[in-house]
């Protein structure tokens, strides 16, 4: 006869799970608000409202210590397993074929981005720091470049600061104006894939801003800021090779930064590896068809939440602080690199 201890307690919620269930169920809430609004006005989609609330409610209720561990989860991991489910509507073939035909307009818009950076930095009298983490923020994939740039220079917290809430802002109105831009011109869905995936900073807003536009369109975005992504390797491999040390532990004689291999892996977005391997699964057919569209709908859905997180945790005087030349720097850059990517498609003949 089996003798159970009446003692012993029932099992217990993680207390992690306890924390983020406030911030993560108002986000959700927000996202099935946005989601009603995108059935009425298909035109905007679920993100975009999802971020104005976002932002709208976060700047009336200001969220607290309940509220900030599930909003900075379902802003973090819940937006980047968005993406990994993306990874079910392509196969490796099809991911390749938009990765490689991407590369020109993609190194284009990078290289006249940096370039940028450097000479509308040096003329706004932007500090090199500064100017260096809004570059590779602009030019690569928005606040992950700023993270992996910034131990690598040297730069101080308030720079990184700075840095990130000036690329968060133009991330923004990319979501909001993009699509608009997209529908004056045009633009087919591949097309406005590519134009995101190299126009837009951040994986949040590339995907926001091309699940708006449609389905192809979002995951040529993927497969493009994928490859985007990658090159953050490159640059902060050039950068830790080129930039003297500033910090304590550099030394007086100025030694460039060195970076082990490990942590040169560590800068893939695991996200982005999950993709692959979704697209992977996606390449052998063992995932129905039918599954297909309820798997889509559940990644728009968590985009929308991620979105709405975004919007919660919106530092609006953030901005203030910065002043007006990080902003204008972010701004000009901004409008240069969707004008060279519009310009190198249409050069390539891919417009």
């Amino acid at each position: 006869m089996l003798v159970t201890d009446a003692s012993t307690p029932p099992p217990t919620v993680p207390e992690w799970v306890l924390a983020i269930l406030p911030g993560l169920g108002l986000a959700v809430a927000i996202a099935a608000v946005a989601t009603l609004v995108g059935r009425v006005v298909p035109l905007v989609g679920a993100a975009v409202p999802g971020v104005v609330l976002g932002v709208v409610l976060g700047a009336l209720i200001k969220p607290g210590p309940r509220l900030k561990p599930g909003i900075a989860f379902a802003s973090k991991f819940v937006l980047q397993l968005s993406v990994v489910i993306l990874g079910i509507q392509l196969s490796l073939a099809e991911a390749a074929k938009v990765g490689l035909q991407s590369l020109p307009v993609m190194l284009g818009t990078l290289a006249i981005c940096l370039v940028g950076a450097w000479l509308i930095g040096r003329a706004l009298g932007v500090v090199g720091d500064l100017r260096t983490l809004i570059g590779v923020g602009t030019g690569i994939c928005g606040a992950s470049a700023i993270a992996a740039t910034a131990p690598v220079i040297g730069a101080v917290s308030v720079d990184v600061a700075y840095a990130v809430s000036t690329i968060f802002l133009f991330n923004i109105a990319a979501v909001l104006v993009f699509p608009l831009i997209g529908h004056l011109l045009g633009m087919s869905q591949t097309a406005f894939g590519l134009f995101a995936g190299t126009a837009v900073n951040d994986t949040s807003s590339v995907v926001a801003a091309a699940s708006t536009y449609g389905a192809v369109a979002t995951n040529h975005a993927v497969v493009v800021k994928l490859v985007r992504t990658l090159m953050v390797i490159p640059i902060v491999v050039t950068l830790a090779s080129w930039v003297p040390r500033r910090d304590a532990s550099a030394g007086a004689d100025g030694a460039p930064r060195r970076l082990s291999v490990a942590r040169v892996f560590r800068l893939v977005p695991w996200f982005l590896v999950g993709f692959v391997v979704m697209a992977a699964i996606n390449s052998t057919g063992v995932i129905p068809a039918a599954a297909h569209d309820a798997l889509t709908a559940v990644s728009l859905f968590l985009i929308a939440t991620a979105l709405s997180a975004i919007g919660l945790s919106t530092d609006l005087t953030g901005f203030r602080r910065a002043g007006w030349r990080p902003l204008a720097l972010g701004g000009l850059l901004w409008i240069v690199v969707a004008l060279s990517s519009l310009g190198l498609q249409w050069a390539f003949g891919l417009l």
